[in-house]
C-alpha cells in the first residue's frame, strides 16, 4: 500500500489547532500524534531558524512520512513517555504541545492492520506492531465478564453483555481471527440496521484496549502539567466521550478525574486556563472530511504569573 503524507492521513482541525498552539516561532513545540505529519508541517511553516519540533508516533509506518528539515525531530515511541523522551532530548520545558487523538486513515484503509469493519483482514489492531497483544488475543483471551466489561465501558455499548457472551460462545470450538468471524459472530445480537454504528463501537473499543489508550492518554495528559512553560498551551482533538471527558477534566482541574483542589484559604488550585471554547469544524471540513464530524478542539494554557 502506498504510504505518504497525502494519504496517509487528512489533519483535523489544521489551522485552527497551529493557530492557538504556536505562540512563539523560536518555541520548543511538541506534535504527540504526528501520523501523516499534516500537522507537523503546519506548525514547522510557523518557526523561525531556532525554533524546534519533536514529533512521536508509534507506529513505524509514520516513519515514511518524517520532515527532512533540521527543525525536526521525529520520535519513535508512544506519547505516554513524552516527558522521559524531551528530557533525553536536552528540554525540560516546551512552549506548546498539540495531540489529534483520532486514528488515521491508513489504519483504516489498510486491510492487514485489522481496524476496520470495512475489510476482511487479520484483526490486529496495534498501533505498534513490534509488541503487544492483538484485538484477536482479547477476543479469544479476555473472560466474557471482562469482555462484557471492556465492551460497555470503551465502546459504550448497551449489549456489551450479549456481545461477550456470543463471543465466548464462538471461542469453544473455534479461535475468532479475522474481521468476518467476528462480524459473522455478533451480528445476530447487533442487527444489520444498526451496523455501522454498533461495529464501529465494538471496533473502538477493542481498539483502546490493544494500544491501552486511556492509560496512555492518562499519562500523556498529566505529564504536560509539569513540561509546559509558563504561557505555553496544550492544544488537543478529540473524538469521543471518553477521551474528551479526559481532556475536559485535566484542563478544568489539574487532574483526570476533575476534582478540583483549594489551598489553606480556599483558593482553587487549577494549573491550567482554558483559552477558548471548545471548536469544532465548520460545514465545508466536515463535508470534505466525514470523519472530522465528531471532532472537538479544546485549548488551555499554563498561566504566565
Amino acid at each position: 500500500m502506498e504510504n505518504n503524507a497525502a494519504t496517509y492521513h487528512v489533519p483535523v482541525l489544521l489551522k485552527q489547532s497551529v493557530d492557538y498552539l504556536v505562540t512563539r516561532p523560536d518555541g520548543i513545540y511538541v506534535d504527540a500524534t504526528f501520523g501523516g505529519g499534516g500537522h507537523s508541517r503546519e506548525i514547522i511553516s510557523r518557526l523561525d531558524g531556532d525554533g524546534r519540533l519533536y514529533s512521536f508516533d508509534q507506529d513505524q509506518d509514520a516513519m515514511a512520512n518524517a520532515i527532512p528539515d533540521p527543525r525536526f525531530t521525529f520520535v519513535y515511541g508512544n506519547f505516554r513517555y513524552m516527558k522521559n523522551f524531551m528530557r533525553w532530548y536536552g528540554h525540560e520545558k516546551v512552549n506548546g504541545i498539540l495531540a489529534d487523538l483520532g486514528v488515521s486513515w491508513h489504519h483504516f484503509d489498510d486491510s492487514s492492520r485489522g481496524f476496520s469493519f470495512r475489510f476482511d483482514g487479520p484483526i490486529d489492531m496495534r498501533m505498534n506492531q513490534r509488541e503487544g497483544m492483538t484485538a484477536a488475543d482479547v477476543l479469544n483471551d479476555y473472560p466474557e465478564e471482562k469482555l462484557a466489561s471492556l465492551f460497555y465501558l470503551y465502546g459504550e455499548l448497551q449489549s456489551g453483555r450479549q456481545l461477550a457472551k456470543v463471543i465466548a460462545g464462538k471461542r469453544q470450538n473455534t479461535r475468532i481471527e479475522t474481521v468476518s468471524q467476528l462480524m459473522e459472530t455478533v451480528r445476530p445480537v447487533i442487527g444489520r440496521e444498526r451496523e455501522k454504528k454498533e461495529m464501529a463501537k465494538l471496533f473502538q473499543a477493542l481498539r483502546m484496549e490493544v494500544n491501552h489508550e486511556v492509560d496512555a492518554l492518562r499519562e500523556m495528559l498529566e505529564s504536560t502539567i509539569g513540561l509546559l512553560e509558563p504561557g505555553g498551551r496544550l492544544v488537543v482533538i478529540t473524538y469521543h466521550s471518553i477521551e474528551d471527558r479526559m481532556v475536559k477534566n485535566l484542563m478544568k482541574s489539574g487532574n483526570i478525574e476533575g476534582d478540583v483542589k483549594s489551598d489553606f484559604y480556599g483558593r482553587r488550585l487549577v494549573p491550567f486556563r482554558q483559552v477558548c471554547k471548545p471548536v469544532i469544524p465548520d460545514n465545508d471540513e466536515q463535508t470534505t472530511n466525514p470523519r472530522s464530524r465528531s471532532a472537538k478542539l479544546r485549548v488551555a494554557e499554563i498561566p504566565e504569573d
